[in-house]
């Protein structure tokens, strides 16, 4: 039954695609890991993935209602929809027309900081490594998978919380450090359950957190 999900998570287009571009990424990257550089740098990608996931989650993905039909458009295809279906496979991935203008800015950025190709690679490379584990999580969050570890079952557990229970709290997919350090971690048993968690285009602009 695992396998079964395992190759439906690889073999998603957009993550069989990233799965290729991280693997080229890396092949460069191979022939200077001998130095300390590209390691820092390809930890410094994870990282930043890491609290862009958090950032991201809570201020775009969750931001208030655009009037405007195309940003709408936008932000249901990104999130709003997955909340509403939230076990659909296709809204459980990111897109690439999102994701690749993202990873080209944030390398673009690397570059004018490192001036070094191999440095920007490594940095890629790392923002593609901790993206695929990000999906991973996701995935798994709502497919019917239970996870081998405890943490991954704790961490599969708060996910659904954010969505069955209140959308203002718990936006770690893969970690709750960030949710923890800003307010965002409730015992959810204290958290009201929310009546537009499963609809985030009727919440009251009022009520939305700044």
């Amino acid at each position: 039954m695992r396998d079964k999900y395992v190759k439906e998570f690889f073999f998603f287009p957009d993550i069989c695609i990233m799965c290729g571009i991280f693997l080229v990424s890396f092949g460069f990257l191979i022939p200077n890991l001998t130095s300390i550089g590209p390691w820092i740098a390809f930890v410094i990608g994870m990282v930043a993935y890491a609290a862009a996931e958090y950032f991201t989650h809570r201020f775009l993905f969750h931001m208030k209602t655009p009037k405007k039909p195309f940003y709408l458009n936008l932000i249901k295809r990104l999130h709003y929809d997955h909340h509403v279906h939230p076990n659909e496979l296709h809204l459980l991935f990111l897109p690439l027309w999102y994701s690749l203008p993202n990873i080209t800015i944030a390398g673009t950025i690397a570059y004018f900081i490192s001036t070094s190709l191999a440095i920007t690679n490594a940095f890629i490379a790392g923002v593609i490594l901790f993206l695929l584990f990000y999906e991973w999580k996701h995935y798994i969050a709502h497919r019917p998978i239970t996870p081998f570890s405890p943490w991954g079952r704790w961490m599969k557990k708060i996910h659904l919380w954010h969505h069955y229970k209140n959308e203002n709290y718990w936006y770690g997919v893969t970690n709750p450090v960030l949710d923890y350090a800003l307010g965002t971690f409730e015992d959810h048993n204290k958290v009201k359950l929310s009546q537009t968690a499963r609809n985030l285009e009727q919440r009251d602009p009022k009520k939305l957190e700044l």
